[in-house]
């Protein structure tokens, strides 16, 4: 009964005036205040309560916002990336500094385009030769993965004149058109599409013992999963495989 009572004289308490203002100022009243006024314990208990179920709450919503930008965010400097992404990189030699041994490792160019391509490279780990996560087929670099990779190669064209050469060859050796290296991609599209190209007009002395060029060029592109790169050069008499002076290779960058 008495329960009863003290629960009906809070509800009074609560229903006679502005409960917001009153519930705000509690803390302030001055303690003559608080006796004169017999409501104040009700009101002094309920702010209490409406502060720990506030203070709750909001915890509760910092907690699911700071989840929320952790699953959308996307991770800064010093964090891991949730899935791991392979490295993808090559690098190819040249096989042999011996121009005789060049006419087998040169193929005519597949379908359309300028210039020999250039078979067989060194991929077997010897020397400075690699392959990470790729796939050397017939010359030709297999690109794994979709995204933008940096592109490179180098040819050393090397001249060098030999008694018994034929006259007419060594006329034409001398003075060449160009020396051109070209960088092709192949895709799904008919035609090989050029990604590259580089050139140097030379012209040798006859008095000359030989000549050296190196031409090398790289640059970024965008390329799609199956894709395959490969080096065709002009003038495939003259190059020389030499593995630190003939090379080409590849590698994701993003």
């Amino acid at each position: 009964q008495l329960q009863d009572s003290y629960s009906k004289s809070g509800i009074a308490c609560l229903t006679g005036e502005e409960i917001g203002s009153s519930l705000q100022n509690l803390d302030l009243m001055e303690s003559e205040d608080r006796e004169a006024d017999p409501c104040w314990k009700v009101k002094w208990h309920l702010g209490k309560l409406i502060k720990k179920m506030m203070s709750r709450s909001y915890e509760e919503n910092i907690s699911a916002i700071n989840v929320q930008r952790t699953l959308t965010l996307p991770h800064t400097e010093g964090q891991q990336p949730r899935a791991h992404v392979p490295r993808i990189a090559a690098h190819l030699t040249g096989s042999s500094s011996r121009r005789s041994a060049l006419a087998s490792r040169i193929n005519p160019l597949p379908r359309r385009g300028i210039g020999h391509k250039i078979n067989n490279w060194e991929s077997s780990r010897k020397g400075h030769s690699f392959l990470y996560n790729v796939e050397l087929r017939n010359g030709e670099l297999v690109i794994p993965q979709t995204g933008f990779y940096y592109i490179y190669s180098q040819i050393y064209f090397r001249f060098r004149e030999n008694e018994n050469e034929d006259s007419d060859l060594l006329g034409q050796i001398r003075n060449p058109k160009q020396l051109v290296q070209y960088v092709y991609k192949l895709t799904n599209y008919p035609e090989p599409i050029l990604l590259m190209k580089s050139a140097r007009t030379s012209c040798w002395s006859k008095k000359a013992e030989y000549g050296l060029y190196s031409i090398y060029q790289g640059g970024v592109f965008q390329l799609k999963r199956e894709d395959r790169i490969f080096v065709s050069v002009s003038n495939s008499d003259i190059v020389d495989m030499d593995k630190e002076a003939s090379f080409f290779g590849a590698f994701m960058i993003g």
